[in-house]
């Protein structure tokens, strides 16, 4: 549940997901879900030169469970906001 209400608050700014085949795509955080199934939109690869194909989608759903990375922005990251909410969680509170 940690990660589901984190995510939750990047919707909206731009993020990086690679998959476990080696895709990655690159767009604007639209919606998660808990299982962090993905919604993006404005994508694009990464590595256009190795996925041509993939150069005209520009909205996509990823399933969470082929998910490897999610690359957040820096400004989106807020390191004490994710200490206190690990301290809790393995409190149980």
């Amino acid at each position: 549940m940690l990660f589901f209400s984190y995510f939750k608050e990047l919707v909206g700014k731009e993020v990086i997901v690679e998959l476990k085949n080696d895709l990655a795509i690159s767009g604007v955080l639209h919606s998660v879900d808990q299982y962090l199934n993905i919604k993006l939109e404005n994508t694009r690869v990464v590595d256009q030169d190795r996925y041509p194909h993939m150069m005209s989608v520009r909205n996509c759903f990823i399933r969470g469970s082929v998910v490897r990375y999610v690359q957040l922005p820096p400004d989106g990251v807020d390191i004490d906001i994710l200490h206190d909410a690990t301290r809790r969680e393995a409190r149980g509170v």
